[in-house]
């Protein structure tokens, strides 16, 4: 089922340099996709620090914003809204409008995330919500995948950015000797780093979602 992602930048009227952030987050989401091409349409600016982007499935849009979060340099944060349910475009002057109950549950998802952020959860980076016209089972699927978010964007809230570059590095299949020579440390200072940041079950999980996104 097509699924959409509205991202924005977390704090962004607070950031020192915005232009400086915004050219982070387009390099960053352009190398993510070069990297794993999951999207039907990559996360592009829309208005003021909002991306949008579509998706063939939930999993590979969970991927995509994993490598996302990973990449982002230390300072520059998204939230990320994702929505799933149909999609369509509206013809209008000059351009065509995207619509549909996957945009509005990708809404409905952004502000929920934000909420939670501000209140009970702050490390909560990520909600899902399924439209109201799907089916049970992808209701469950999106309540499954919550469950999952809250605690994936705590174990990566909680890297720095090398544990991050790291653990970006293992998701693209790298060794950790090959990471070890790029970050300029030991090997076995690579595993400690990989080891203590929850990096493996992060890891584990991308390799599961890009097997079943691309399926």
């Amino acid at each position: 089922m097509t699924t959409v992602v509205i991202a924005d930048i977390v704090g962004s009227r607070r950031l020192p340099d915005r232009e400086s952030a915004q050219r982070a987050l387009d390099d960053t989401i352009a190398r993510a996709e070069r990297d794993h091409p999951l999207a039907l349409q990559p996360l592009r600016p829309t208005v003021g620090d909002e991306q949008q982007g579509v998706y063939p499935s939930l999993d590979a849009a969970l991927a995509s914003v994993l490598l996302l979060q990973l990449a982002l340099p230390d300072g520059v944060e998204c939230r990320f809204g994702i929505g799933v349910g149909s999609v369509h475009l509206i013809e209008s002057v000059g351009r065509e409008i995207p619509e549909g109950p996957g945009w509005w549950a990708a809404r409905t998802a952004i502000d929920i995330v934000h909420a939670k952020q501000q209140r009970a959860v702050p490390s909560a980076r990520t909600w899902v919500v399924a439209a109201p016209e799907e089916n049970d089972a992808m209701h469950s699927a999106a309540s499954l995948a919550n469950a999952y978010l809250l605690v994936r964007d705590h174990v990566v809230g909680a890297m720095n950015e090398r544990a991050r570059r790291l653990t970006y590095g293992r998701c693209q299949g790298v060794t950790q000797r090959a990471l070890a020579e790029s970050e300029g440390i030991s090997q076995p200072a690579v595993s400690q780093a990989l080891t203590g940041s929850g990096a493996p079950a992060v890891v584990e999980g991308f390799t599961l979602l890009i097997a079943k996104g691309r399926s």
